[in-house]
């Protein structure tokens, strides 16, 4: 440490230390000044001191980085009087992170050093709806838009966006064919906006799942994924058999009632030949071997 009143003393107001600090500075120089920027305030900065503390330069280098560092802004030596009434000069040593002009350094030493602006957030990105509106008055002259109108038709301008046309031939669609006067730019843009809207584009169709089929792990029976519980066919399952659909019934329903119509007719049949006289009928009705040698004789 130096002697006291004597060390280092840091500026205020000086921007966080990063890995690019000192980039600007050539690579002694940043080598240095890094080496300062972490000593405490109080610390020894001669030449002296600092050669025997970064053995990489002797005095001469370290002389000569002090000095472009002074350039820079970064390091300000004040020569001034050890103290009221007395004689003896003496440098004291200010460094800063931040680069400082000489003007800066003179203010401060006088106590009215400038204070820090706080810096101004980043502007938000601009969207592309609200940048092809901010154009239309480079477009043409007669469609100029504020900044506020801009951000009231920003929505509408992102509808067309999004049903596929692009920015520049939104532009187009807006500022062509426009009439001599344009007294509201704001309300014309609007009704062009909402009566040109064109209309959305087709949904593409998803494609059709294929019919997924299984086997039976058992028989290898094919059938779907829902009809193999447990990857077995209702056989090898031991479930009953599924139902038959009503149309399968029905029919065999009326295969047993044809079935039954033609046994009845044959039952009836069958006892209507078994009748007597039916049976009489035929025998009398059959020739006999005598019949017609009897007629013939009887002439």
């Amino acid at each position: 440490m130096a002697a006291p009143g004597y060390g280092k003393r840091s500026a205020p107001d000086q921007a966080a230390r990063d890995r690019r600090t000192f980039a600007h500075l050539p690579e002694r120089e940043a080598h240095i000044a890094a080496h300062i920027d972490r000593l405490p305030d109080g610390a020894a900065i001669d030449v002296k001191t600092l050669a025997k503390e970064l053995a990489a330069y002797g005095q001469h280098a370290i002389r000569t980085a002090l000095n472009a560092l002074a350039q820079a802004g970064h390091l300000f030596r004040h020569r001034g009087t050890v103290g009221e009434g007395r004689t003896q000069w003496v440098f004291r040593s200010y460094f800063s992170r931040t680069p400082r002009s000489e003007a800066w350094w003179k203010r401060f030493l006088k106590g009215d050093a400038p204070k820090p602006q706080p810096e101004a957030e980043p502007a938000a990105p601009r969207s592309e709806a609200y940048e092809a509106l901010a154009a239309l008055g480079s477009a043409d002259p007669r469609l100029p838009l504020s900044a506020a109108e801009c951000e009231d038709l920003e929505p509408l301008a992102a509808e067309w966006l999004a049903r596929g046309i692009p920015k520049a031939r939104l532009i187009g669609i807006l500022s062509a064919g426009l009439p001599g006067e344009i007294h509201s730019p704001a309300a014309f843009t609007r009704k062009r906006l909402l009566t040109k809207l064109p209309p959305e584009p087709p949904r593409p169709t998803p494609p059709a799942r294929p019919a997924v089929l299984s086997e039976c792990a058992n028989c290898g029976t094919p059938g779907r994924p829902e009809a193999l519980p447990d990857g077995l066919c209702h056989s090898c399952h031991g479930a009953p058999a599924p139902r038959q659909p009503a149309e399968s019934a029905r029919s065999r329903t009326q295969a047993a009632a044809a079935a039954a119509a033609r046994a009845a007719h044959q039952a009836g049949r069958a006892r209507f030949l078994a009748r007597p006289e039916r049976a009489a009928g035929q025998a009398n009705s059959s020739p006999s071997s005598s019949g017609p040698r009897a007629m013939g004789a009887g002439r």
